[in-house]
């Protein structure tokens, strides 16, 4: 096959590991490849062929010497900016990290290259990583390749455009707030965010994160198939002494009953008509596939997504305020503006308390997922929002903050959740699954249950 950077991971590892392709080769294509598209959609900002070509090698030669090469052995990935790679800076998108560079690997990063993974190249994210849309003062400007009117997300936007764009197989993605789920949905793929413990995160090549971060934050792919998304998942997911909250936890959990809450309006969230028809559609689609479907309502998410906003606004009160005002990034300086003057200002008192109330929700929520194993969801209450819409007006943002209220909310309390794409061309869609703590596997197998059911996701060929 003269196009290998169009195979799914899945494709590649079997064949690498059979010997039927050379890791080299196929890294090669997948350089070729970004040399060809990523000028048009700045996803990429850091290429690394020579690094790619050396690990390649050595993937092939592991292979020879007749040794195992991983679940992703000869895959292509990239690696978003704000994660540690030895000997690669970690700018986060912003100036006042261009210079500085990771002395060694974050776990996931590890785990990724122990998995036989290629890394090609690092992507881009905003500022601070604090946006649903990609663009900063020091990478630029990122695009969705499917449709550069519409955002690529954020703010995991570089490496959603990557692989709709055919640069690398599984993009490695961050989530605090939806930063893996709609890059996913606005570009047309699939992207799991997993649960809090599952993969092991840690850059230490910076300080530790406080305590929102903590909670709330996780690395997860991105990908075009299902399958590769559980491989992906698979080799991020291996165990690290570097993270003590990582969670030894099979992957597989056992039988699940098949039953399906449907929430189209989470706390009367305004969801579009386009949006309520392709969850309606999923719902139908599972229904096919043998799963039990109720309509019904769900344990609070407004107040979830309050104090998610509370929790993430004293962590910048504390320590990230005086960054955003030494950056001075246009985007960031207004969205962060924006935030503020969408929260109580953070007391102590108010942090306490939302420590204590995030426990109950997640008891809540807990029970919920109990006798429903499976909640279908929006993403976002709306289709994938034109580029840069949240800078346009105080009255846009607050429309984009309202639409990514399931997003925001549902970190707080740990949970997994995936975004299956229901429609990769110029106009993307998609639902949201989302289960219990470390439940992938079934957020895994309904979101299957759904791509069966729907066109391939295609690679997109940007102008």
């Amino acid at each position: 096959m003269s196009e290998l950077w169009r195979l799914d991971a899945s494709d590649i590892a079997t064949r690498v590991a059979a010997g039927d392709l050379s890791a080299v080769e196929v890294t090669e294509q997948s350089l070729q490849r970004m040399q060809d598209v990523n000028p048009a959609i700045n996803a990429v900002v850091q290429p690394l062929p020579e690094e790619a070509l050396v690990a390649a090698q050595a993937v092939d030669a592991r292979i020879a010497a007749g040794e195992a090469a991983g679940v992703l052995a000869g895959v292509p990935v990239t690696i978003k900016v704000n994660i540690d790679q030895q000997g690669c800076l970690n700018t986060n998108g912003i100036r006042i990290q261009q210079d500085h560079i990771a002395e060694q690997d974050s776990p996931v990063v590890t785990n990724l290259r122990k998995a036989g993974a290629i890394i090609v190249g690092r992507t881009n994210t905003p500022a601070f990583s604090m946006r649903w849309f990609t663009r900063n003062s020091l990478h630029g400007h990122t695009l969705n390749p499917r449709n550069t009117s519409l955002t690529p997300g954020g703010s995991s936007g570089g490496a959603a455009s990557a692989v709709a764009a055919g640069i690398c197989a599984i993009g490695h993605g961050t989530d605090i707030a939806g930063s893996i789920r709609y890059p996913a949905y606005a570009c047309g793929l699939h992207g799991l965010r997993p649960s809090l413990g599952r993969v092991p995160a840690v850059n230490l090549s910076l300080p530790d994160r406080h305590i929102g971060a903590q909670l709330t934050a996780v690395s997860g792919p991105i990908a075009r198939s299902i399958g590769d998304v559980r491989i992906g998942l698979q080799a991020m997911a291996a165990a690290s002494a570097l993270d003590p909250w990582w969670v030894p936890v099979a992957l597989d959990q056992g039988p699940f009953e098949k039953r399906v809450a449907l929430c189209v309006a989470p706390d009367g969230l305004p969801v579009s008509a386009e949006v309520e028809a392709a969850l309606r559609l999923a719902a139908q689609q599972l229904k096919d596939a043998g799963w039990e479907v109720v309509e019904r309502d769900i344990p609070p998410m407004r107040e979830a997504m309050s104090l998610q906003l509370l929790l993430w606004m004293s962590e910048y009160h504390y320590s990230g305020g005086a960054a955003i005002i030494k950056e001075d990034d246009p985007d960031a300086n207004f969205v962060y503006a924006q935030l503020l003057a969408s929260c109580e200002t953070p007391t102590l008192t108010s942090l306490m308390d939302a420590l204590q109330q995030r426990l109950r929700l997640a008891r809540e929520w807990q029970q919920f997922l109990t006798a429903y194993p499976l909640l279908l969801c929006p993403v976002s209450a709306e289709a994938p929002f034109p580029d840069m819409l949240d800078v346009e007006s105080p009255a846009a943002f607050a429309r984009v903050l309202e639409a990514q209220m399931t997003q925001i909310a549902l970190p707080l309390m740990g949970m997994p959740g995936l975004s299956v794409a229901t429609a990769s061309g110029s106009a993307p869609m998609g639902v949201q699954l989302v289960s219990a703590r470390f439940r992938e596997d079934i957020l895994l197998a309904a979101g299957a249950d759904i791509e069966s059911r729907n066109p391939p996701v295609g690679i997109a060929n940007p102008d």
